[in-house]
């Protein structure tokens, strides 16, 4: 995580949100009255997508027993019924 004061991320806004945006990296910009974290859109949507996932009843079990199971065991993707 990169770490910055408010005065140099405003100096340094275009090459640190590019360098969040390319490496996925959150910058943490400190000011008098607390922090903030800002994060790329594309960690941002996993990290809106793990909260989601991890609020489904069982699911977190199911999708261990599933990679748990053997390969020859499991149908094709053909066969599945979307």
């Amino acid at each position: 995580m990169t770490n910055t004061n408010i005065t140099n991320f405003r100096k340094d806004i275009y090459e640190l949100l590019e360098q969040t945006i390319k490496y996925n990296e959150p910058i943490n910009i400190s000011t008098k009255n607390g922090n903030a974290v800002v994060l790329s859109e594309e960690d941002y949507n996993n990290l809106i997508e793990t909260l989601y996932i991890s609020s489904i009843p069982h699911l977190k079990q199911d999708i261990i027993k599933g990679l748990e199971e053997k390969l020859e065991d499991c149908i094709s993707e053909e066969e599945v019924e979307w």
